[in-house]
């Protein structure tokens, strides 16, 4: 007999218990990310419109500020999406959210 499984799906295990200590993480990652999403858009488009800065120096700096973006992306919309939305009812709160393997391996690729 040979011992044998396959994975189907992963469990993103939330920070907390409590409902606001969820909503907390939540808005607290929301604001995070907005923040980011601001500030590397405002680095792109100023490298952008300005002639001036279409040195390599902004070169570099503009194509971090992309990789910071696609980094971001691909990791905090997930993590802000299970532990702060509730389930149908009471009792799917307090289950694990579960996300399947290939998701799993897109963010990770993604990443």
């Amino acid at each position: 007999m040979s011992n044998s499984r396959s994975i189907t799906q992963s469990l993103l295990l939330a920070f907390a218990e409590l409902l606001e200590q969820k909503l907390l993480h939540f808005w607290l990652f929301l604001g995070i990310y907005l923040v980011v999403l601001l500030g590397n858009g405002l680095i792109l488009t100023t490298i952008a419109c300005d002639y001036h800065l279409h040195t390599p120096m902004y070169f570099f700096l503009l194509n971090l500020s992309l990789l910071d973006l696609a980094f971001i992306s691909s990791i905090l919309p997930k993590s802000m999406s299970n532990p702060g939305t509730p389930g149908l009812s009471p009792a799917q709160d307090v289950l694990p959210k579960s996300f399947s393997l290939p998701s799993c391996l897109q963010q990770s690729f993604l990443f």
